[in-house]
């Protein structure tokens, strides 16, 4: 068979280190997946196929295996119906910062432009969601367009697209492409010396200071764990700062937020001198309305959150490692010592509320299987968490440690990505365990993906919460004064639907055998999920609560007693959550 442009696409990748490809095959396809069949595998120095069914989940398990090594990572579709499959996944890799290249195959290009069958504009389609994306139209083309996209996607920390008629795709190859090295480091920027001077004497002049720190310090923990100890001061993060600032930390104050818990946001609000480092936390109500400083390596996040009164566009790391020299170690730490003891009364108080004495209770809270889960995964175990309440489970129960990571949609916040990212983890790492933290919601939204997990014998691990509810919709209802509305749909055992598709699994609702179901589900082989019917009334409420919200949610208790005759579900509702709420 002579040789084609599918061919050397693939040589380009293979440059890159790609090993695997995840996607759907199909029509305009059929010439490259053909390519990946020919080229042997990657065990002969070719490439895998890791078929998927549905094509988002193609570009979530991308994306989390991109956020997790920091690798390329790619993903393909067919033309029209697969590539905006594509485009949900696609976008939570480039809002999320992952390498991700995209294979988005297209119609005939000789078609193009005359509304031909499953006709989009791919360009347009993947533009918000990527660096970079163009059309590949003629076979001389493959080469340098291909590098350049590999390239993009590596070096800006994002999504990169490559539009492929699929007649190019099958066309004779123009010859084989010349080797042209990718360089896959991020420049890191140097902070301006007066920049930090001035820094310097911001911190100087403040007797309380604060640090928040996210994602985009992750470079930088020993730098700012330095910085907080010779300021003696507190330290809150993100949640995608979990992973790196959650551990041996012992200025460690928690998160603010919707999500948050402990002390983060008294720590924030109190402070003289905010330190936003490396975080575009979007939740503007938490954050300090003066006084803050930004260190960020993205010129374009400074000051779009909270008012500065000195930015700075650089590396997080190289920043303070001109400023630390600049300070004297503090003997004064009352600010500090003050923060931890409101931190550790707010964690006894909000956090280990609802993880002992389980079987005193009728419905199992959420919070005791965050907890039992925290404490039987490995210490190298990779989470994966859908978006809602499990976002909330996660950031107060997983216990990070250095070793563990905990990816989700952070910042995209899409439904139904727990599951096909964990097939991306465990690609990227198959000897690690790999827990996908479901919500039934997420679970049935993109439930095909058991059968993915099956097909590639990946021993994910699936455990869903299981409420009957859109339990996070649900909150904001109430929150915004409203009676919940279609949230709530029909119980399904989750577990019955696994074993037909070849899963250990399980089905639990009493409290008291859930410590045995989950023992068993970690002892499990290969594939297991575990279904826990979970208290649908269990709130999630932040450390913070506006008058506003407190009455917004009378205001909804009120209308479900009144207007549907609800009283009861108002006690259960009440009951089940009062030791959540916060106290002065």
């Amino acid at each position: 068979m002579a040789r084609t442009v599918a061919d050397d696409l693939l040589d380009v990748l293979v440059a890159a280190g790609v090993t695997h490809i995840y996607g759907l095959v199909g029509d305009s396809l059929n010439a490259f997946s053909d390519a990946v069949r020919r080229s042997g595998g990657a065990a002969n120095g070719g490439v895998d196929w890791v078929h998927v069914h549905n094509e988002e989940a193609a570009a979530f398990a991308a994306s989390a295996e991109a956020q997790l090594t920091g690798r390329l990572a790619v993903c393909a579709g067919s033309c029209g119906p697969g590539n905006t499959h594509l485009i949900q996944g696609v976008m939570d890799a480039h809002r999320s910062g992952a390498p991700v290249l995209v294979l988005a195959s297209h119609i005939p290009s000789t078609s193009i432009g005359r509304g031909f069958f499953q006709e989009t504009k791919p360009e347009a389609l993947f533009a918000q969601a990527s660096h970079y994306c163009e059309l590949v139209s003629q076979p001389e083309q493959i080469g340098g367009l291909a590098h350049d996209a590999v390239q993009n996607a590596l070096g800006k920390q994002g999504a990169a697209v490559l539009v492929l008629p699929g007649d190019v795709l099958a066309a004779d190859s123009a010859g084989r492409v010349a080797p042209n090295a990718t360089v896959t480091a991020r420049p890191r920027s140097v902070p301006e010396p007066e920049a930090v001077t001035e820094l310097a004497g911001r911190i100087r002049a403040a007797e309380k200071v604060a640090v928040f720190a996210g994602i985009g310090a992750a470079g930088a923990r020993a730098e700012v764990l330095a910085l907080a100890e010779r300021l003696g001061a507190p330290v809150g993060h993100s949640l995608r700062g979990k992973d790196v600032f959650g551990y041996d930390n012992p200025y460690d104050v928690g998160m603010t937020g919707l999500l948050g818990y402990g002390a983060c946001y008294a720590a924030l609000q109190d402070a003289d001198l905010v330190l936003l480092l490396g975080t575009d936390f979007p939740y503007v109500d938490f954050l300090p309305k003066e006084n803050n400083v930004q260190v960020d390596l993205d010129p374009s996040h400074l000051g779009r959150r909270a008012p500065l009164v000195q930015g700075i566009a650089a590396d997080v790391g190289l920043t303070l490692q001109a400023l630390l020299p600049l300070l004297e170690p503090r003997s004064e730490h009352r600010f500090l010592d003050r923060v931890l003891e409101k931190h550790a009364s707010m964690v006894r108080r909000g956090v280990h509320t609802y993880d002992h004495d389980p079987v005193e209770r009728r419905a199992i809270h959420p919070e005791q299987l965050a907890a039992l889960v925290d404490e039987a995964a490995a210490d190298d175990a990779v989470f994966t968490v859908d978006t809602g309440m499990d976002c909330t489970w996660t950031a107060r129960y997983l216990t990070p440690n250095g070793r563990r990571r905990m990816i989700g949609s952070w910042v995209h916040g899409s439904m139904a990505n727990a599951l096909p990212m964990a097939i991306g983890a465990q690609r990227a790492y198959p000897g690690r365990q790999v827990v996908s933290l479901s919500g039934d919601g997420g679970l049935a939204m993109l439930m095909g993906e058991l059968l993915t997990v099956k097909t590639h014998q990946l021993p994910v691990k699936v455990v869903v919460f299981n409420n009957s509810s859109l339990g996070m919709v649900r909150l904001e209802m109430l929150v915004a004064g409203d009676p919940p509305f279609e949230t709530d749909h029909d119980a399904v055992d989750y577990a019955a639907i696994a074993a037909a598709a070849g899963f250990w699994s399980r089905h639990v609702e009493d409290p008291a055998a859930l410590p045995e179901a989950v023992e068993a589900f970690f002892a499990a082989e290969g594939p297991a999920l575990l279904d826990v019917v979970t208290d649908p009334n269990a709130l999630e409420v932040p450390t913070h609560l506006t008058l506003d919200e407190v009455k917004g949610f009378a205001a909804s208790l009120g209308k479900v007693a009144v207007q549907r005759g609800g009283l009861k579900e108002v006690v259960d509702l009440a009951v089940g959550n009062l030791r959540n709420i916060p106290h002065p």
